[in-house]
């Protein structure tokens, strides 16, 4: 059974730093490609970022882009994504999956976490 469970979450003020931890098991993780995605209240979910099985491709969405960084430890099987300058926009619920197809579009991933929330206050 796969079982995809994120932690990390919390509250913190604009500007600060979280760092989010995803781990999967069920599966073999070395061979998936990850990634974050998050939702806002009254939102659709959008992705975040990816990274590829071998942790050598990344990809970031433009809103993001210079504050996260993701990464992996495939000898863990647990995604990070380390978040900087955080905006109150940023608040959401994270989730973490995983696909065996490149992209961040949701339907390439076959396993999803329950997620984690996030909340940056002003």
């Amino acid at each position: 059974q796969v079982q995809v469970v994120e932690s990390g979450g919390g509250s913190v003020q604009a500007g600060g730093s979280l760092r989010l931890s995803c781990t999967a098991s069920g599966l073999t993780f070395d061979v998936y490609n990850m990634g974050w995605f998050r939702q806002a209240p009254g939102k659709e979910r959008e992705g975040v970022s990816c990274i590829s099985w071998s942790g050598g491709s990344t990809y970031y969405a433009d809103s993001v882009k210079g504050r996260f960084t993701i990464s992996r430890d495939n000898a863990k099987n647990t995604l990070y994504l380390q978040m900087n300058s955080l905006k109150p926009e940023d608040t959401a619920m994270y989730y973490c999956a995983a696909g065996t197809t490149w992209g961040l579009a949701e339907y390439k991933y076959n396993y999803w976490g329950q997620g984690t929330q996030v909340t940056v206050s002003s």
